[in-house]
């Protein structure tokens, strides 16, 4: 597996809380998208950790073709 599975098309809308670490798929093979639920073990990827700095809606990238992970930068648009 050279390039990572697209999970979706769009991004994952999601209300983080501040201080709260969550672990960003990388592979796209999660079946808990866009958090990591091991699915990674067998493939090159692995997961990316990523800390709330504030309690907010933030959008993670679901393509898993981002330039700015693991948030989205419209990058499913080229797809």
């Amino acid at each position: 597996m050279d390039e990572p599975r697209i999970a979706q098309k769009a991004p994952y809308p999601i209300d983080v809380e501040a201080g709260k670490t969550y672990w960003w798929c990388a592979c796209g093979l999660s079946a808990k998208q866009p958090f990591c639920d091991g699915s990674h073990k067998p493939t090159k990827f692995t997961p990316l950790q990523w800390t709330a700095a504030k309690a907010e809606k933030v959008y993670f990238c679901g393509c898993k073709h981002t330039s700015k992970p693991p948030l989205c930068d419209g990058a499913h648009k080229k797809l």
